[in-house]
């Protein structure tokens, strides 16, 4: 796993906004919050349409994890 979507459900949280509000607010599919769910990849226009939607940052909605020790 390289990247990880917790700062995103982090500031769900602080926005009080469910992960199914937040789906159908940015429209997107469920297949895509599944992933988003699982740190899977997902098309960096929906990370652009997230950080526009909540006026961030891809820093503020993602953060890479490094596989070295």
């Amino acid at each position: 796993m390289a990247f990880t979507f917790k700062p995103l459900w982090k500031k769900l949280i602080d926005l009080e906004m469910s992960k199914e509000q937040f789906r159908k607010q940015l429209g997107i599919s469920s297949s895509t919050l599944a992933r988003m769910r699982k740190d899977e990849y997902i098309a960096l226009k929906i990370i652009s349409d997230i950080c526009k939607e909540l006026n961030c940052t891809p820093n503020d909605i993602i953060q890479y994890i490094s596989d070295c020790g």
